[in-house]
């Protein structure tokens, strides 16, 4: 797919690349980053420059992840979110905000603006939400965003060699009015 930017009120959203290096490895500093997600620890700029300059790109160009770089007005990086391939016609969307930038709706935003790309663009019917039992700030974000908590797996998620729980939620087409792509009956009880 061609690459594609996004914008809302307050931010741009642009396919993470090469130039975003430096802004990425800074962030991957914060601890919390480090404890949530999948990043090397240590991160190293190294790690950086594979991830944005090689990764990402490669990714996007393949179909099987989009993940956006998102900028504030400003241009500097608040967070990174991206929808990745998952069976049949869904996506997960993953994201992190910059430390310096939290608490300011930023994430809930972006992931707002993703997922409605998600369903009118890459016509999925289906994007899941996850994170380790314990991450507040992350559910916040995808319950403000309008995800539908659906549980708990147990030993779900992989992290730095440990199996831990995860909470999932989905979003459906639906949720924001739009048409699913396949039909869908819901359970009655």
């Amino acid at each position: 797919m061609d690459h594609v930017t996004l914008t809302t009120d307050r931010l741009t959203l642009e396919p993470l690349g090469p130039q975003h290096i430096d802004a990425v490895y800074a962030a991957c500093q914060d601890p919390e980053v480090a404890r949530w997600t999948t990043v090397p620890v240590p991160y190293r700029r190294e790690d950086a420059e594979m991830f944005a300059g090689t990764i990402a790109p490669e990714a996007w160009a393949t179909g099987k992840e989009y993940c956006f770089a998102v900028l504030d007005k400003e241009g500097r990086l608040v967070a990174v979110t991206g929808l990745m391939e998952r069976v049949g016609n869904a996506r997960e969307i993953g994201f992190w905000a910059v430390k310096e930038h939290r608490g300011r709706g930023y994430m809930t935003e972006a992931v707002r603006a993703v997922t409605r790309w998600g369903f009118e663009e890459l016509r999925v019917d289906r994007i899941e939400w996850k994170a380790e039992v314990g991450n507040h700030a992350s559910r916040k974000v995808a319950e403000n965003a309008g995800f539908t908590m659906e549980g708990t797996l147990r030993s779900a998620l992989l992290n730095k060699g440990t199996r831990t729980d995860c909470w999932v939620a989905s979003l459906l087409p639906g949720d924001l009015g739009l048409p699913s792509q396949d039909p869908y009956v819901p359970s009655e009880g």
